[in-house]
């Protein structure tokens, strides 16, 4: 084993722990100081171009666990090392990442980059999953499989339900409720690398 490869594979899983500490931690505090947000009728983004501090802590918590979250998504590249298609799941999770640090960097005034990044980061996520989920496969790790296939099938119904049906006005709900599949995978994907050793990644 490579120490030094296996110590940034336990600090990506380190930092993938901290990312939705971070995201959700900046936009719970975010909310708290915006009682005229609306779980229902608002975008997240919305917060994003409120006054100060909300949305200050909106973009640069979206930012900050970005960076966390490329951290991560390098350890992925290290953890999916055997294998091609979860090489290439974990390169769109960089660019996921990369689409999250774009969207606190151009808030919903920038238009129209905001859009941009905001589609990119919730339609490349189950895409990346998918993949991953195909490497797990290949490797026989049946169980990481099923889960990654779910959270993939998951973060996008809600927004497919959500064009289809529109069941609220507007996209905060399906914006938090598939970036909460997408933290739930990266947290689980980041204690196994926090535990296994690197001969027997992927």
């Amino acid at each position: 084993m490579n120490n030094r490869t296996a110590t940034w594979l336990k600090i990506a899983g380190a930092c993938g722990i901290i990312t939705p500490l971070i995201a959700f931690g900046c936009i719970l505090s975010a909310i708290a100081y915006a009682p005229q947000f609306s779980w229902t009728d608002n975008a997240l983004s919305d917060l994003g171009v409120m006054s100060d501090p909300t949305s200050v802590l909106f973009n640069m918590g979206l930012i900050v666990s970005g960076i966390f979250a490329i951290v991560f998504a390098f350890g992925l590249l290290i953890f999916f090392f055997k294998t091609v298609w979860g090489r290439i799941g974990a390169i769109m999770f960089v660019l996921d990442c990369l689409a999250l640090i774009c969207i606190g960097i151009f808030p919903e005034s920038a238009r129209p980059m905001h859009l941009y990044a905001s589609v990119a980061f919730f339609a490349i996520f189950p895409l990346a999953a998918l993949l991953m989920t195909a490497a797990f496969v290949f490797s026989s790790k049946h169980r990481m499989a099923l889960f990654t296939f779910a959270i993939a099938v998951f973060a996008a119904v809600v927004w497919v339900a959500e064009l289809l049906v529109h069941y609220v006005p507007g996209v905060a709900i399906p914006e938090a409720l598939s970036a909460l599949a997408a933290c739930l995978w990266v947290v689980v994907l980041s204690f196994k690398m926090l535990r296994r050793p690197l001969n027997s990644a992927t």
